[in-house]
């Protein structure tokens, strides 16, 4: 895949130093050992060309193109090819019409965080864990100067590139890496969003010290991550799954959680939000049909996990370097 427009945008920012270790690491990627990587190639490429007529990535649903700007056989081809990428996680979007219902919200999280983060007005930008893309379009939409996303999951890459292809070549960047890929100590982003990431790290530390490295002087981190009720100390580390999910290490406390950023030379840490998960952010839909929350949750208590743990609760912090 083409990453060229990345590096020629790269080289006006303060990731400049560090191009030719990322253009490295991204030739060793080799997406056609996927399995599923002629399906999902074949499915990007049955998408049509339409000539957009506007763009909206400042309101919650990412939305490319109007109903008018294609035809019913183009939009029936559009929705197949899209459909051929399924499950679609994070969103949501619509294309010329299209609405793709994802599993997540994700709209719901921007409206919690968004009014409390520095502006993004003319920065660069990291999001860690990035997903499809949705909140990269999103902080662009913000004023973002450049967004780039991290995430080695190919559907991640092809969903990002489907979106991509009908809004354009923008300074939005999905990079199919991981946080250990990245240059050590790059002090390059103005902002980085770490949402989703840091239960899944066996170590909190060392997670935290990799985004604050990442980070210039004066930049701001923004952590989003599962916690739970309780004081300073407090750490739930589940014995075997939680929620369904097998690699979820540990939840600390909001007040742990500050500590712990604390510890590794974060400056003027506070939590902006916390709310609990509901069926209704993130659940099965017709572009995700597989198991999601409601599965996951006692059916005799919703507030309690299958396995009997504290539902999810997720809590948005704010730090600088």
């Amino acid at each position: 895949m083409d990453f060229s427009a990345f590096y020629e945008q790269a080289e006006q920012t303060a990731l400049a130093p560090y191009i030719e270790t990322l253009q490295a690491r991204l030739q060793q990627w080799q997406p056609q050992q996927h399995g599923d990587f002629a399906r999902w190639q074949q499915a990007l490429d049955s998408l049509p060309q339409i000539n957009i007529s506007s763009v909206a990535l400042d309101q919650p649903l990412v939305r490319v193109g109007a109903p008018s700007d294609c035809d019913d056989v183009s939009r029936a081809q559009i929705e197949a090819g899209l459909r051929g990428l399924h499950p679609w996680r994070k969103g949501p979007f619509e294309v010329c019409g299209v609405h793709i219902d994802t599993e997540w919200r994700s709209d719901w999280k921007w409206e919690r965080l968004a009014a409390h983060i520095d502006s993004l007005q003319g920065r660069t930008v990291l999001d860690i864990g990035c997903g499809s893309g949705y909140h990269l379009w999103r902080m662009l939409g913000a004023g973002a100067r450049m967004t780039v996303g991290v995430d080695p999951s190919l559907l991640f890459q092809m969903q990002f590139r489907a979106i991509e292809h009908f809004i354009g070549q923008q300074a939005v960047h999905h990079l199919p890496l991981g946080i250990e890929d990245l240059p050590p100590d790059m002090k390059a982003f103005d902002t980085v969003f770490s949402m989703g990431v840091l239960y899944h790290r066996r170590s909190p530390f060392d997670h935290l010290i990799e985004l604050r490295e990442l980070l210039r002087p004066g930049g701001q981190l923004v952590l989003e991550t599962l916690v739970i009720e309780g004081e300073l100390g407090q750490v739930l580390v589940p014995d075997g799954r939680y929620a369904r999910m097998g690699n979820v290490w540990f939840l600390p406390s909001v007040p742990t959680l500050i500590q712990w950023l604390q510890k590794v030379r974060f400056k003027n840490v506070r939590c902006v939000d916390v709310t609990a998960t509901t069926v209704e952010e993130q659940r099965p839909t017709d572009w995700m049909t597989f198991q999601s929350l409601p599965d996951f949750l006692d059916p005799a208590d919703s507030a309690r996990t299958i396995e009997g743990y504290p539902g999810p609760r997720r809590a948005i912090l704010l730090a600088e370097t």
